[in-house]
């Protein structure tokens, strides 16, 4: 194995290191803090534009199947509805809960939704999202997407270190003239 490709092998060793370390710290919190954490991460991928406070956590009971909801547009007309699954990563999400959710969706007159578990998905539910017509769009992020997400878009996260490695430019090397004396 090369030096570079050393490199890289590690530096995907410890990204997939700070994937569970990421998740085993969401697990440690409440159910409420990550419905603010998929919010606030929705925000930071861009969703909400520039619109002040666009993203919300709808209420902690009766909140009708939805958890989080980000204003796409300064006059509310464009909204993402969200869901969010703490659940642990043995656990999966079955085709029942995403059919709950679509009916959220359709009881708040939306046809746009996140999905987010800490976990995974089961066949099932990934074929019925997949399924759907195209009157509701429907994003499945399961526990590996959400913490490559995270940290990705440097949410509770910080930058250790930069490692910087350089090569010649061939072009700029290139303009030189060759020399036609030999070295002593």
């Amino acid at each position: 194995m090369t030096p570079q490709e050393s490199l890289y092998e590690s530096y995907e060793k410890i990204r997939g290191s700070t994937y569970e370390d990421i998740l085993d710290t969401i697990f440690n919190k409440s159910p409420r803090d990550f419905e603010h954490l998929v919010v606030q991460l929705l925000e930071r991928m861009g969703y909400g534009g520039k619109v002040k406070d666009a993203g919300k956590v709808t209420q902690a009971s009766n909140d009708g199947g939805i958890d989080g909801i980000i204003k796409e547009d300064v006059l509310g007309l464009g909204r993402i509805h969200i869901q969010a699954k703490r659940y642990h990563k043995d656990n999966t999400v079955g085709r029942e809960e995403i059919q709950k959710f679509v009916g959220a969706l359709a009881v708040a007159q939306s046809n746009k939704g996140v999905f987010i578990t800490t976990s995974s998905y089961s066949k099932g539910a990934i074929e019925y999202a997949n399924s759907l017509n195209g009157n509701t769009t429907l994003v499945l992020i399961d526990g590996l997407q959400l913490a490559k997400y995270i940290y990705d878009y440097s949410l509770g996260m910080q930058t250790e270190q930069v490692i910087e490695i350089k090569k010649m430019d061939s072009d700029f090397w290139d303009r030189m003239q060759d020399s036609q004396e030999t070295l002593k």
